[in-house]
């Protein structure tokens, strides 16, 4: 037995406990490539071949993943609405008067262009942030607090 022979079984562990520090499946997908290769080693194939098993399951394995629902890219989802992405959701705002569906307001210590959103009332006098396009703020009109729930915070220790 050489000290190479465990080479591929250390460097799929390598990759495993890196891809529990990361997150993501790829390392993983490697790893498995490695555990090819190591089988191949096992059954008394040349370095070459061990070579080759490592690179098919992985490029394989990881072509499976880009495809599975876990591999999809998730920068096409929708942030412009999202209050976890975009602190100024649900911030209230004054518009005095619209111009076509289009106001310029003070918001944050600087002008902000402000558009109304589709099936919104120009009438009301106090808006909420409801999505952020580019440098645009999307409103709706504020609905009023009785309209909202209510949440009671007991402030007594009992």
């Amino acid at each position: 037995m050489s000290p190479y022979d465990f080479l591929w079984w250390g460097g799929a562990g390598v990759l495993i406990v890196a891809e529990l520090l990361t997150g993501t499946f790829y390392l993983l997908m490697i790893a498995f490539g490695f555990i090819a290769a190591a089988l191949a080693q096992l059954a008394g194939a040349g370095v070459a071949w061990q070579c080759v098993a490592a690179a098919f399951v992985a490029l394989g394995a990881l072509f499976a993943l880009k495809r599975s629902r876990l591999g999809r890219s998730k920068q096409g989802r929708d942030t412009s609405a999202n209050p976890d992405v975009n602190l100024d959701i649900g911030e209230t705002l004054e518009v005095e008067s619209w111009r076509e569906g289009r106001a310029r307001v003070p918001y944050r210590g600087a002008e902000w262009d402000v558009e109304l959103a589709p099936g919104a009332r120009a009438d009301a006098h106090f808006y909420e942030v409801a999505a952020v396009q580019a440098n645009r703020l999307i409103v709706v009109e504020k609905k009023p607090a009785s309209a909202r729930p209510h949440h009671r915070v007991s402030t007594k220790k009992e």
